[in-house]
């Protein structure tokens, strides 16, 4: 049975790998035909399935990582996520779903820190190989206002 502990132990791993910049393990806790998409509490109430990001793949989320290390030029910048427990709405012993909420903090290059995404995760999890993976991410940011760089993944 996937348990309560070891969705809080994969969303603290999840969080630590885009907080420290381990950007190049993050696509890894996903399945390799997931689903990661983030919009915000309008658009998903109304059912848009468009999103400020969205991959369906593993493959994607790999692009993404290697689009922000060579391609993309943006201000330097790291996040600080300090995670909800997560509200299991089911679990077995193959796959969960649960819903965690989040705080996301924007740490600047100049030092300034400021609140930047609130929401939860709504996941679906699957065991696969003995491990836990991310067979779907959607974050539901509560804010319809999205900073215009939203650089790295949340």
């Amino acid at each position: 049975m996937i348990d309560l502990l070891q969705l809080c132990a994969f969303n603290a791993a999840y969080a630590r790998a885009i907080d420290s910049d381990a950007l190049e393990t993050w696509a890894a806790f996903f399945t390799e035909d997931c689903h990661y998409r983030i919009t915000n509490a309008e658009n998903e109430r109304d059912g848009l399935p468009a999103g400020i990001v969205y991959a369906d793949s593993r493959a994607m989320l790999e692009d993404r990582v290697a689009s922000l290390r060579q391609a993309n030029i943006y201000e330097r910048q790291a996040y600080r996520h300090l995670l909800g427990v997560p509200l299991v709405e089911s679990a077995d012993d193959t796959q969960a779903v649960a819903r965690t909420p989040f705080f996301v903090a924007r740490i600047m290059h100049t030092g300034e820190t400021a609140l930047f995404a609130t929401g939860e995760y709504r996941d679906r999890f699957v065991k696969s190989g003995g491990k836990l993976l991310l067979a779907e991410r959607v974050a539901v940011c509560d804010s319809t206002v999205t900073d215009t760089l939203l650089a790295l993944p949340l």
